[in-house]
């Protein structure tokens, strides 16, 4: 998909070479990716705790099959 972005040069250019990116779309992509990937991980954190677990589970006795 084809779109055309108004960004500033200088963060680009310091993306591209903090990144060794050889273009602006590898710096952008990386970008956007690293973005989706730390907003899943809060999504995860912010259910830390609230997950209830069977306190008398016995995972190893799962793992030899038991």
């Amino acid at each position: 998909m084809a779109t055309n972005l108004d960004l500033d040069d200088r963060l680009i250019q310091e993306a591209r070479d903090l990144g060794k990116h050889s273009t602006k779309k590898a710096a952008v992509t990386e970008a956007l990716e690293e973005y989706v990937r730390r907003r899943k991980q809060r999504a995860f954190v912010a259910d830390f705790g609230k997950i209830e677990y069977v306190p008398d589970y016995d995972y190893k006795a799962e793992r030899t099959g038991r």
